[in-house]
């Protein structure tokens, strides 16, 4: 059994390899090409070293590509394992395999333990390398195009603490990892404005707070009354207040304000979760981000629904001397899971189904499907 795992090992994971690195070879050109539009610009500071350059393209392109492995992964472990599956079929050395013991339930846990190991290597490329690389890239581009943001208003936070509530907004995200344009509302327990602080730039410290820059904090300072609401606003104090530093104790993590800023899917799943946790404490809507967490921690085990779906493909009789067709047939499979899971994302998120099930449905429904074809085409068959 050993000889048959060898031989089967060497030749799937061999086909696996070859089909992600021309995925891969495709997707840098399509990345370089894109990215040829960006050089030779600026970010406004005078010197030449403040210009995007064809290194530092190449630079970019090729820290994107640990979030492309990772998400091309179970589409090549489909394609590959087809690939060799249909070719030892073709070859009759499947056959062979078959009259020496190689039985139908034990080439599949052949190949799922073959599929563990597919899985292990996908979440740690998910949650250890692309979020690193992606941070980078994203820094890079910043160092030489601009500051890290989105849209017109930045990234809005929120966080109840002990005795009043603050929004948090921060606008921008620097190469150095420095938040810009940062502001501050404090609210108390009956939802009234307490103070507004801003500041230019602000640094993440190590002791759970931010060392605010260039502030200007206005206290709102409110005289009991008896009276409306209207009287009591009428009789408030306003005190402004200037610094050039302001240390601001808070829980808000420098992954929290990434998540905001960046694309949650290049997030690690650890830092999701916190920051899922974080957004039910504070009473915000989680949906979208909770998604993302489970479709995490579901997407490297679609390896193993891949290595199901290309066994059966070892127990088709060829007429012709070509595999393209079963081959192309994997291409579209695995086109369609991908579409299919990031659909799901979507619709989950606007008929706001549970986050686990919108994120596991596409690998149950494939896994299904090749439960069925095992079921008829190996076991019946």
């Amino acid at each position: 059994m050993k000889t048959v795992r060898k031989l089967i090992y060497k030749e799937v994971i061999t086909s696996i390899a070859l089909v992600a690195l021309g995925f891969l070879s495709l997707f840098f050109f399509f990345d370089l090409v894109d990215e040829l539009q960006s050089i030779g610009k600026s970010n406004g500071l005078p010197g030449e070293g403040n210009t995007y350059l064809l290194g530092h393209a190449l630079l970019y392109v090729t820290l994107q590509l640990p979030n492309h492995l990772y998400e091309l992964l179970p589409i090549s472990v489909l394609i590959g394992t087809i690939f060799v599956m249909a070719r030892l079929a073709q070859s009759s050395e499947f056959t062979i395999l078959r009259t020496s013991g190689l039985g139908p339930w034990r080439a599949l846990r052949l190949l799922l333990a073959m599929g563990g190991m597919f899985v292990v290597l996908s979440f740690a490329v998910g949650d250890y390398i692309a979020p690193v690389a992606d941070r980078g890239a994203q820094l890079l581009k910043a160092k030489y195009q601009g500051r890290i943001t989105i849209g017109q208003t930045g990234a809005w936070l929120k966080e109840k603490q002990t005795y009043s509530n603050s929004v948090v907004n921060v606008r921008a995200l620097s190469s150095d990892n420095e938040m810009q344009g940062v502001r501050i509302f404090e609210f108390d327990n009956k939802g009234l404005v307490v103070s507004t602080t801003e500041a230019a730039s602000a640094q993440f410290l190590e002791d759970d707070s931010w060392l605010l820059k260039q502030t200007q904090r206005t206290d709102f300072q409110i005289r009991p009354s008896l009276d409306s609401v209207n009287k009591a606003a009428e009789s408030a104090n306003v005190s402004i207040s200037r610094a050039e530093e302001q240390r601001w104790p808070t829980d808000i993590s420098a992954e929290m304000v990434s998540v905001a800023l960046l694309k949650p899917d290049r997030m690690a799943t650890y830092d999701l979760f916190n920051y899922v946790q974080h957004l039910k404490a504070n009473g915000q809507t989680a949906q979208r981000y909770e998604i993302e967490f489970w479709k995490k921690v579901f997407y490297p085990l679609s390896c193993l629904v891949m290595v199901m779906l290309a066994l059966p493909f070892a127990y088709l009789h060829f007429r012709s001397g070509s595999v393209t067709s079963y081959v192309f047939g994997g291409v579209m499979i695995g086109i369609s899971f991908f579409l299919l899971n990031n659909v799901f994302g979507y619709i989950g998120n606007l008929q706001n189904w549970q986050p686990w099930l919108a994120a596991a449905t596409p690998g149950l429904l494939y896994g299904a499907v090749s439960m069925g074809a095992f079921g008829w085409l190996v076991l019946r068959r």
